[in-house]
């Protein structure tokens, strides 16, 4: 179909056509000929043929009930026919790989006029890259999974290997080596945590909840143990592919009976009589990407205690998809584990030392969490400044409300205080070793998290009552609220529970309590 060329208009033309059968109306400059559409209009053809709305400028009505999104959908970008001569859209939308103007919807870092000791100029161009590349490549996709509840595209995936994002969302390391990281962008050695945090967080903005753990979620927190505790054979032989995004591995540890209570895990797995191969049986739940996983990194009670062994998908492992109140394209998984042999060279680390391969990744992947959940409170406060800015209530903007204010107060509270304690801690794993990170920032990353999904649920619960009934609507204006309100318990609970997180930051204070100190 051809474009149709847009007239230049007049206020006094366009008020012209405000009949049923010849119905023109202005939003943002633009001249809509809505004749045809009326009759198909979603809220009824009455809302159009009000005298105010009727070859009148129906822009503060418009946004009152709509996204700015609508316009831009095919079916409606066909009813516009001119725009106003001499005048201009003034209206900003979501423009690819650009910073937003509206207060605290960024970190201060990216925020015009204000200055950051942690990022230099490699990480703010890093950053944009980052950024045009998820919001134009991963956000489209994210919405379309979250419509038809499928798995994120392999095109996706495919396109973020190129770039070698796979890679570099499990932290600096000599995983890098020899990489060509973002297109040449960051050198592997220069690649560091505040890179990292980037990622996550330019992640956390262009996606969906169920779609951003969908999208390899389970290889952030099950791969590290195979670089980390596997043989080199082993490595040689499967994370080449994971990185190219041609096969997919999760963390299997969760059981029906064992959270939290790693060491209370009841999958066995008992050698043969040749000692050759392990014998593995028990069953696994909760596990992010387990319907779609080739791999599991799986926690087995064996004779000597806690072991960690990669299991291949094949006889004796059967995956069922789990329905949780969020996207199915996470692919959380029930696994059942039947008799399946498993070679003793898959064993990660020592047999029985299973714990510390575990806990040696807890860090990384509960800090990867907090990073998330700061980003996408700042996605939230976005939402609701704009809408009480453009929602009119007793002919004011909603923020004219004293306790609409005092709501908006507390996420940005809760937003800025999350994200300096992110960049603190950030800063610190960046001038640490592995061993002083473990040491020295368990408590501080446990805090942190609990602290972050504390604050994201409080968020959450603020801002649906700042949209009221289209906060619990899936589509049209409120639908981020709701799907961040219903998904937001995940956070709380991924990585440990918010209680346990707290006690293990206080213990960990507690052991380091000098004895000679009195009041």
């Amino acid at each position: 179909m051809a474009t149709q060329e847009l007239r230049q208009l007049t206020r006094e033309e366009v008020a012209k056509h405000n009949t049923d059968e010849d119905l023109w109306i202005i939003i943002d400059a633009n001249v809509y000929d809505i004749s045809r559409f009326k009759r198909f209009h979603p809220g009824g053809l009455s809302v159009l043929l009000d005298p105010d709305i009727v070859g009148q400028d129906a822009t503060e009505a418009f946004y009152s009930l709509h996204r700015h999104e609508v316009l831009e959908q095919s079916q409606y970008k066909r009813l516009k026919i001119g725009t106003i001569a001499g005048e201009q859209s003034v209206i900003r939308w979501r423009i690819p790989g650009t910073v937003s103007k509206v207060p605290y919807a960024e970190p201060t870092w990216l925020a015009d006029g204000y200055h950051s000791p942690y990022f230099n100029d490699n990480h703010r161009a890093f950053q944009k890259e980052v950024r045009k590349f998820f919001d134009t490549v991963v956000y489209p996709d994210a919405i379309a999974r979250e419509a038809d509840g499928k798995r994120p595209s392999q095109s996706v995936i495919d396109k973020m290997a190129e770039l070698e994002l796979h890679a570099m969302r499990l932290g600096p390391g000599k995983h890098l080596k020899g990489r060509t990281l973002m297109g040449g962008l960051v050198k592997p050695e220069e690649f560091d945590y505040f890179h990292e945090l980037i990622i996550t967080q330019e992640f956390a903005r262009a996606s969906l909840r169920g779609y951003g753990d969908g999208l390899l979620g389970g290889k952030v927190i099950g791969l590290p143990p195979v670089l980390n505790f596997g043989s080199e054979e082993l490595k040689a032989r499967i994370v080449p592919d994971i990185f190219a995004g041609k096969k997919f591995i999760c963390l299997a540890i969760s059981e029906a009976f064992a959270g939290s209570d790693v060491m209370g895990l009841q999958t066995t797995a008992v050698k043969t009589e040749d000692g050759k191969h392990w014998i593995i049986n028990g069953n696994k739940k909760w596990i992010t990407n387990g319907t779609f996983a080739d791999y599991f990194t799986v926690g087995c009670k064996t004779e000597d205690g806690f072991t960690v062994i990669l299991v291949e998908r094949g006889p004796g492992v059967e995956t069922k998809q789990i329905k949780t109140s969020y996207s199915t394209t996470a692919g959380t998984a029930y696994i059942t584990f039947d008799n399946v042999k498993v070679p003793v060279e898959n064993t990660l680390g020592e047999e029985g030392g299973g714990i510390f391969v575990i806990l040696s990744n807890f860090n990384h992947e509960r800090w990867v969490m907090c990073c998330a959940s700061a980003r996408s409170q700042r996605g939230i406060i976005e939402e609701c400044l704009k809408w009480t800015t453009q929602r009119k209530v007793f002919g004011k903007p909603l923020h004219s409300q004293a306790v609409i204010r005092s709501k908006l107060a507390g996420m940005i509270s809760r937003a800025e205080s999350a994200q300096n304690w992110l960049e603190n801690i950030t800063y610190q794993m960046c001038n640490m070793s592995y061993r002083q990170q473990a040491n020295k920032l368990a408590g501080q990353i446990a805090f942190l998290k609990s602290y972050s999904t504390s604050c994201a649920q409080d968020t959450a619960r603020d801002a649906v009552q700042i949209f009221g009934g289209r906060g619990i609507t899936q589509t049209g204006m409120g639908k981020y609220i709701e799907h961040y309100h219903r998904t937001i318990a995940f956070d709380a609970l991924l990585g440990g529970a918010e209680d346990v997180l707290a006690d293990l930051g206080v213990r960990q204070a507690l052991r380091a309590m000098p004895r000679d100190v009195r009041l």
